[in-house]
């Protein structure tokens, strides 16, 4: 039997053994510690000791990486931007109905300026707009004081008969000038005789005697046109009453948009109007190309509106926002200005802008090596400013006083685009610096050009004329 006793066995250790193991305890936590704080600091310093030996490397491989970046960005705009987007079916009423959300607006369009946000376009406020009144036009002291139209009753021509010269679009109604007419056109004198559409009155762009009597009591005109079915017609908005009883709103239509517009429910009224555009419809337009066509409206105001003081130009693409004589007296009159024109967004240089036609597929390389090539003889320089203003052009919004002077500028550049291409872009700043005297131009920037107009874009491609 076993007891219910503990057995129990009792070993006794001596203080020197217990002072040795207190020793060893102590020896292996300052290790661990020792090791512990060795890898904290070591870590650090050699990944230090790995950047500064292999830098340059890093560095190199930095620059790569970033230039594949960009070389990729710049790529997928580029090809972004030669799309060209069709505008049939579906993707025609989706591209019109996406653009379309910009109808309407009245925002103005902000920049910042020494961190301080301001308006592009620094209107009047809408108080002081009820009481504008036209500006009556000053002597400038400009040289020119007579524009003579030439017409096929003057000699200098010779003949009267549809002429295509030198691969040119010459017609009866631009009449054949030839390259000595043009350098004599540019030679500034108090009376200029020049080429400027109209020259044969068999030369087309015929308007009825109706709407020429109207045309004739414009003083202050804003002007579109559309014509071969182009673009959709878009009331303009942000005018004063008192503008509204001053201001003309023409727009000039062939009889293909006038078919084209009815098809989409817009039918000019018994008056000849739709909506606040009076509707002026053109017939036997003279050019087989539609571009050309719309420079007679765009750039030859002066011929069309004989009693006219101030035109705006805007381009079919645009709906027009803003108070005409707020436009005016921002633009020109603040500004002691008888020229406002849109500057490009994109470019500055004429020769630059050559190469972005060509790529663009916006005219022949052929034409627009012929075109270049007489402006390089002519020794245009290729600075991107004339006379403290940004040499090139976008066009789409023009502001201008009907003075002798600009008129003259609208003249050549017209026949400009009649000789060479129909893109103005490249012609404008050739213009303005073979006619030095005209100095008094306000390039308006981007902001204020968004300011003006909302950007709808073109919704169809224009029919050209089939010629016979």
């Amino acid at each position: 039997m076993f007891n219910n006793t503990n057995n129990s066995i009792s070993i006794s250790v001596s203080d020197d053994e217990s002072n040795d193991l207190n020793r060893i305890r102590a020896r292996t936590r300052r290790k661990r510690k020792k090791l512990s704080h060795r890898t904290t600091y070591e870590l650090p310093q050699y990944v230090l000791r790995l950047f500064l030996r292999y830098w340059v490397v890093l560095v190199f491989l930095l620059a790569v990486g970033l230039l594949v970046f960009e070389s990729t960005r710049i790529g997928i705009k580029s090809s972004d931007l030669n799309k060209v987007p069709d505008l049939s079916g579906k993707d025609k009423e989706s591209h019109s109905k996406k653009n379309e959300g910009n109808l309407n607006r009245l925002d103005p369009t902000m920049k910042v300026i020494g961190g301080v946000r301001q308006r592009c376009l620094k209107l009047l406020p809408p108080e002081e707009l009820e009481h504008l009144d036209i500006l009556e036009h000053k002597d400038s002291g400009s040289p020119v004081k007579k524009i003579v139209y030439l017409t096929n009753t003057d000699t200098s021509m010779g003949e009267t008969k549809a002429l295509r010269g030198n691969g040119t679009r010459f017609n009866l109604f631009t009449g054949n000038q030839t390259f000595a007419e043009r350098e004599n056109s540019f030679q500034v004198r108090e009376t200029v005789s020049v080429h400027c559409g109209f020259f044969n009155e068999n030369g087309g762009f015929k308007i009825s005697d109706k709407d020429k009597r109207f045309m004739q009591t414009c003083e202050v005109v804003v002007s579109t046109c559309a014509f071969g079915g182009g673009d959709n017609l878009y009331e303009p908005i942000g005018m004063s009453k008192a503008s509204s009883q001053k201001d003309c709103y023409v727009a000039f239509w062939d009889e293909v948009t006038v078919a084209t517009q009815e098809g989409e429910g817009h039918k000019i009224g018994e008056n000849d109007y739709i909506g606040k555009w009076r509707i002026v419809v053109v017939k036997d337009l003279p050019f087989t190309d539609q571009r050309l066509n719309g420079k007679i409206p765009k750039m030859l105001a002066h011929r069309l509106f004989p009693e006219a003081k101030y035109s705006i130009w805007v381009d079919s693409k645009s709906q027009f926002r803003r108070d005409p004589l707020g436009v005016l007296d921002a633009l020109l009159w603040r500004t002691n200005s008888v020229l406002a024109i849109s500057e490009h967004g994109a470019r500055s240089s004429v020769y630059d802008e050559a190469k972005a036609v060509v790529k663009k597929h916006k005219a022949t390389p052929e034409e627009v090596e012929v075109q270049i090539n007489q402006y390089r003889e002519d020794k245009l320089p290729e600075d991107k400013r004339f006379n403290g203003k940004k040499a090139l052009s976008e066009a789409s919004v023009i502001v201008r006083e009907h003075t002798p002077l600009t008129n003259l500028f609208m003249c050549l550049w017209f026949n400009e685009v009649v000789r060479y291409t129909s893109r103005d872009q490249l012609s404008f700043p050739y213009v303005l610096w073979r006619l030095k005297v005209l100095k008094n131009i306000n390039m308006f920037p981007v902001c204020t050009r968004k300011d003006l107009v909302n950007s709808i874009g073109h919704v169809r491609k224009a029919k050209p004329l089939v010629s016979l």
